[in-house]
């Protein structure tokens, strides 16, 4: 029991790592507001840092010296609060950690949110109860949905993003990533981010089920999906690669294939699948073949309280947009 407690409380000591990193990196909520001249603008100028992620990169910051109006008061060393080092402490004290993490949490869009959250309830439940393994009662097994009506297994199989661990984190910080940005993006029309979700999940699903794959995979290669998607958002941005070199963020999900074949030696099928679902979506979305259908946009836009909610979640989220 001593054992359990303490690794759960460095599995909780690098979740707080994780999330206070993303949001000294991240600005929240990130203000994914136009694209100009191949460089995400933001609203104070800045170029976020969104994909200093897990699985590399970050957005290329090609700032030119000569776009800048040096002044003399950058040079003024004299100012007392410059080096504050009992101000740069309290930045990195525990209570403002914390309250780095609670923001962060509080501004992530609702969807992104419930689904986390579920899939650390998950993983915490397997990990107290099954020897840290998924629980078996949430995975993918077509015989008692079948049999038993156990429907929710379909849905419930993408919370696995493996055992608890550091594994778990990176992936779940991976997701969060980009599942939130994409939500981000479609604030004013959420509606159809579910459905991006839902054609991912019932793709993947028939696909795993048709050749034959594990289902314990699903939730990981979901990230892929998501990537690639959002890499057709971003079509031209440019993206810096661990500090090594540069590349498109439409080459982003392509960079992560190969990455998946040299560093764990597998021909990777999985993010394969990710990129061909992602890809088929995209295709479908731009030409108006998929299309969310007309009730759900009805419900969303009706008077029931559920709805109501969510419209002023969304519209939190709205606001951040507005120049």
């Amino acid at each position: 029991m001593h054992q359990m407690h303490k690794t759960l409380l460095m599995i909780a000591y690098a979740f707080v790592l994780l999330v206070a990193a993303s949001a000294r990196s991240i600005p929240q909520p990130p203000s994914f507001i136009r694209i100009q001249n191949n460089k995400l603008q933001l609203e104070d100028g800045r170029v976020s840092a969104i994909l200093s992620s897990i699985r590399g990169g970050a957005f290329d910051d090609d700032t030119d010296d000569d776009d800048y109006d040096f002044d003399e008061s950058d040079f003024d060393f004299d100012d007392d609060d410059m080096f504050d080092f009992d101000a740069a402490e309290d930045d990195f004290g525990d209570d403002n950690t914390l309250t780095q993490i609670v923001e962060a949490y509080h501004k992530t869009p609702p969807l992104t949110k419930a689904y986390l959250t579920a899939s650390f309830g998950a993983a915490l439940l397997g990990y107290v109860s099954n020897k840290n393994d998924f629980p078996s009662i949430l995975q993918l097994d077509w015989k008692p949905i079948l049999t038993k009506l156990q429907i929710w297994r379909p849905l419930t199989a993408f919370l696995n993003f493996g055992p608890l661990g550091l594994g778990y984190l990176m992936t779940a910080h991976f997701v969060w990533t980009y599942m939130s940005t994409l939500e981000r993006l479609n604030h004013s029309n959420p509606y159809d981010f579910w459905l991006m979700m839902l054609f991912g999940s019932v793709m993947m699903v028939g696909g795993y089920t048709m050749l034959g794959l594990s289902p314990r995979f699903l939730g990981h290669n979901l990230s892929t999906f998501l990537v690639y998607v959002w890499s057709r958002y971003h079509e031209g941005l440019e993206v810096n690669m661990f500090e090594l070199f540069n590349t498109r963020a439409e080459l982003l999900p392509w960079f992560f294939l190969g990455q998946t074949f040299l560093l764990e030696g597998e021909v990777p099928i999985l993010d394969f699948l990710g990129i061909v679902f992602g890809h088929i979506y995209h295709h479908y979305k731009t030409t108006n073949v998929l299309r969310t259908p007309r009730f759900v946009i009805q419900w969303y836009n009706g008077d029931n309280k559920y709805a109501q909610m969510l419209r002023e979640k969304y519209k939190d989220i709205s606001s951040d947009f507005e120049m």
